[in-house]
This record gives structure tokens, C-alpha cells and sequence, in this order.
């Protein structure tokens, strides 16, 4: 963990300021760790992409806007929304793609190092960041 990132641990933090201090879309921030997770902050437009992540659920909560997850399910394909204040956790090994066509500010709690487009994916668009989150304060892409 970067200095920055242990200190804003043991300060509050204000997650609408914590957004406005970057713009890069899809690149998550790390604004600060509990135990062995990231918690992130990203601003997101447009879509994601399949992918998913095989041994980590993912947690899910909109602060601002509408986010909507498409899920590829045993049962098939469904689309879950989730306007401001929602919550909602992919299970463990579900294909998800997430999209906002009109925007929106999420935070997201998982493993540390957990990689934005999973460990089985379809090819990374352009305006999608491969990450493992960046410290808060870091520059966009």
C-alpha cells in the first residue's frame, strides 16, 4: 500500500471528493484497504466487458447515477439495475459486464490485486483501464 493510501486509512474520507479528484473513466481509485480487500472508487460510462473473476465475488454499491450488470447465468442471460444507493455482489465465477449509458460513481470492495477485467475476459476495449486499481491522487491514463 502506498503512503498516501495508508494515511487516507486512518483519516476520513469523503468519497464525493475522493471522485472529483480524477476524471479517467472505467480506471478504479483505491481509497483505502480493510484487511486483505481494495475499496475503490471509479467513474464509469458506456460499457465494460464480459468477464469474470474465479475466485472472488464482487461487491457493487452506486453512489451516483444508474449502474446496470448483464449476467451470464446457468438459468441464462439476465440484466440486474442498480440506481443510486444500490448494492449488489456477483458471485464467484459469473461472467458480468457492466454498463452505464448515462453514467454513474461506484465504489467496489474486493481482493486486493483483483484485476478490472477478471482473469477470463474478451478482448479489452481502449477505453477500459486493466487494472488492479490505482492509488488515489494518481494521474488518469
Amino acid at each position: 500500500m502506498s503512503d498516501q493510501a495508508r494515511d487516507q486509512a486512518t483519516e476520513p474520507l469523503v468519497l464525493s471528493a475522493a471522485l472529483a479528484s480524477f476524471d479517467a473513466l472505467w480506471s478504479p481509485r483505491i481509497v483505502t484497504r480493510v484487511n486483505d480487500y481494495d475499496v475503490r472508487v471509479a467513474k464509469v460510462r458506456g460499457e465494460h466487458l464480459w468477464h469474470a473473476h474465479t475466485d472472488t465475488d464482487e461487491f457493487f454499491l452506486v453512489v451516483e447515477g444508474e449502474l446496470f450488470i448483464s449476467l451470464r447465468e446457468a438459468a441464462g442471460e439476465r440484466t440486474v439495475r442498480l440506481p443510486r444507493g444500490s448494492v449488489f455482489t456477483v458471485p464467484r465465477g459469473t461472467e458480468h459486464k457492466p454498463h452505464s449509458p448515462s453514467g454513474a460513481s461506484i465504489l467496489v470492495f474486493e481482493p486486493t490485486g483483483t484485476m478490472t477485467v477478471g482473469d477470463r475476459h474478451e478482448e479489452i476495449p481502449d477505453h477500459v483501464d486493466a487494472t488492479a486499481g490505482h492509488a488515489l491522487g494518481a494521474a488518469g491514463r
